[in-house]
């Protein structure tokens, strides 16, 4: 076995049948893992999804999103039976080590390749410990490790008027001004809320931002996201709901699809919040707690989150 930093992969392997990743970021909850991986293809790497997907019994579901894959999964060891084109790649064994998260993955050939070399080069990689160069016909295997990252998600809601503003773009700013700064911006999702609320600016949407960053800096996020909001706001309704973790709860989501296809309240936010011990904050007012909270309940499901309801007619 080899330990190698990212830089010394770069200058060992040169060979243009290789092809580094972008970034690899680690999330992890209690024994949940989730696994962020920015691929060098973007289509292309649908099919090593499919086969991370089908052969690896630590993974419990994953999709992919352009180039990004997520992968969610469980702490333990289940080692692959390597078979070329059937099961030619995925993972065999995942442990958390204090602040770092080692997930060994296995492929043929090609996939070999990627198990290590590929990955290794990535932004977010410490290092590797290189247990087999893959290639040609050759099965490739390495320990891929990475810093031990949490999940905050941070609904948004109410930062425009009936004049002027956006809040789609105003929270997608935040992010990327945040990313400026260090911190891991991984997504940003439009919740369709009811549209027939009286109290909507114009399409009733709310935004969840998603970011991966260590636990000692969460709270330096949160407080950040809140200057950004207050320097930036127009409305004097703007509030945020924070979810730390890789779970949501089903009490959440259901707050969530009410929010969507009926009229909600903020002292049933606020109950909602409080009894899932979800800290929802006013920025500039009270109203924005409604479609905030509700964000958080459907980020993880993107073609729910952007279905509008029409339930005037039954009210």
């Amino acid at each position: 076995m080899e330990i190698l930093k990212p830089n010394e992969l770069r200058e060992k392997f040169t060979d243009p049948w290789i092809a580094p990743y972008e970034k690899v970021l680690t999330m992890v909850d209690g024994d949940k893992v989730e696994i962020v991986e920015y691929h060098p293809c973007i289509s292309g790497s649908h099919w090593l999804l499919n086969q991370y997907r089908n052969n690896s019994e630590l993974i419990d579901s994953a999709y992919r999103d352009g180039n990004k894959h997520v992968y969610k999964c469980h702490v333990g060891s289940a080692p692959l039976d390597l078979k070329a084109s059937f099961n030619a790649a995925g993972i065999d064994e995942i442990v958390i080590d204090g602040d770092e998260v080692k997930v060994t993955h296995a492929g043929l050939a090609g996939a070999g390749v990627g198990a290590g070399m590929c990955r290794g080069m990535g932004e977010g990689v410490k290092y590797i410990e290189l247990i087999e160069v893959g290639g040609g016909s050759k099965a490739g295997k390495a320990t891929v490790v990475t810093p031990k990252l949490e999940k905050v998600v941070i609904g948004v809601d109410d930062t425009d008027t009936k004049d002027a503003g956006a809040t789609w773009t105003m929270a997608h700013n935040l992010g990327v001004e945040l990313a400026g700064e260090g911190y891991e911006y991984l997504d940003h999702i439009i919740v369709q809320l009811y549209p027939h609320n009286p109290h909507k600016t114009q399409n009733c949407v709310s935004i969840a931002l998603t970011f991966a960053v260590e636990e000692s800096k969460k709270e330096d996020l949160i407080n950040r996201v809140i200057e950004i909001l207050k320097r930036d706001t127009l409305s004097d309704k703007t509030a945020i709901a924070i979810l730390e973790g890789l779970d949501i709860p089903e009490k959440l989501r259901q707050y969530a699809m009410a929010t969507k296809t009926g009229m909600m309240d903020v002292e049933t936010a606020e109950s909602v919040a409080k009894e899932l011990n979800i800290p929802l904050i006013a920025v500039s007012g009270e109203q924005g707690k409604v479609g905030a909270l509700a964000a958080l309940g459907l980020y993880d499901d993107v073609e729910e989150a952007v279905k509008a309801y029409d339930n005037k007619s039954k009210e």
